[in-house]
């Protein structure tokens, strides 16, 4: 356990902003890790558990509270018949994770690949992309639960998984996940590819499987033309990836959409659009920032629109905090302004909201 005070937390985020923590606490075990917070609850002391940052927006002025910064590491593999049980401790690296997984040719996170954070944050927000997403393959998480104090073994069935949402993350601040396991199978390959610009990069049809590898290295090249793959010579890879979530809207509401979008667009223009579960449309919110007139490359200054990726806000340098949530609700007013929609934020701001 290492135990600093007055640490700036910038460059612990992949956005390089924030103010510096009161206390730094960084543990690299589950006992270590379970005392900080006890004591910090016991103490009424404020706490926020850091992993990656990637996916954290940190305020100005800092956080006068305890930060712990996760770094357990471990894996432990059994076969259970045709299945692969990898148990992954917390503060284990999610891309490195995803890599080892497919040299062993465990398939079934292969597209999410470059994603970056570690592996106990993959669960809260239920991470996805290219036709994947964590929940597919999760077959139980290790977690502790601050409101009964105690460390429990939650099966994926009550862990509250759906688009980029999870019981842990309906609970902020609540549970501190301490392990993840994946139910993975054996093979060379892939689950079916259930995404159209992967599987045109891969030269399949959608629902077809391709080998392992070449998902993988498919889907890091995809990425990497987006800006999102982490990168200290790229600078639109200074960001919390995709900052906006594509909206779940009401059969209603997508109507209401539909019309707004031929009313500003044009006849016969929709806005990209696929079922959303339980009667919703999810809708492209890349689509509709561009349609309201932010581009990419959009806003001068030290923070603005990705060059390579609509959703994406990067930190050029120089800035604050307060820039890129004021760029953040530039947009989203914007968006509701022109279509009627609020887009929600996906990373998980710290002290502030939109």
């Amino acid at each position: 356990m290492l135990d600093r005070r007055d640490v700036p937390l910038a460059a612990l985020t992949t956005l390089r902003l924030g103010g510096p923590a009161r206390r730094l606490v960084t543990v690299y075990d589950e006992p270590s890790l379970l005392e900080v917070v006890r004591a910090a609850d016991a103490d009424g002391e404020p706490l926020l558990v850091l992993g990656g940052g990637s996916n954290v927006v940190l305020p100005d002025h800092g956080y006068a509270g305890t930060v712990v910064r996760i770094a357990l590491h471990g894996l432990t593999v059994s076969l259970d018949g045709d299945t692969v049980q990898v148990t992954a401790a917390a503060g284990e690296d999610w891309e490195s994770f995803v890599a080892l997984c497919v040299s062993d040719h465990l398939v079934g996170i292969e597209a999410l690949s470059g994603i970056p954070g570690l592996v106990g944050a993959s669960p809260i927000q239920n991470i996805g992309a290219y036709g994947q997403d964590v929940a597919q393959t999760i077959s139980s998480i290790r977690a502790y639960d601050r409101q009964t104090q105690s460390v429990l073994d939650l099966p994926a069935a009550l862990c509250g998984f759906s688009y980029r949402h999870s019981a842990f993350k309906a609970a902020p601040g609540r549970w501190i996940v301490l392990s993840v396991t994946f139910a993975l199978r054996l093979g060379e390959l892939s689950t079916p590819v259930g995404y159209a610009e992967l599987a045109r990069v891969l030269d399949v049809a959608v629902g077809d499987r391709a080998p392992l590898a070449d998902v993988r290295q498919a889907v890091l090249a995809l990425r990497r033309g987006k800006g999102m793959v982490l990168d200290a010579a790229d600078p639109d890879t200074s960001s919390a990836g995709s900052f906006f979530t594509n909206p779940l809207l009401s059969a209603e509401a997508a109507t209401a959409l539909r019309g707004r979008v031929q009313k500003r667009c044009g006849a016969g223009i929709l806005a990209p659009e696929w079922p959303g579960g339980q009667g919703r449309v999810k809708v492209s919110a890349a689509w509709l920032i561009e349609q309201a007139g932010f581009v990419k490359g959009s806003f001068d200054g030290p923070v603005g629109i990705s060059s390579k990726h609509t959703l994406a806000l990067v930190h050029r340098g120089g800035g604050r905090t307060a820039d890129l949530l004021a760029v953040a609700r530039e947009i989203r007013d914007g968006v509701r302004a022109d279509f009627g929609v609020d887009l929600a934020a996906e990373p998980v701001l710290v002290g502030d909201t939109l």
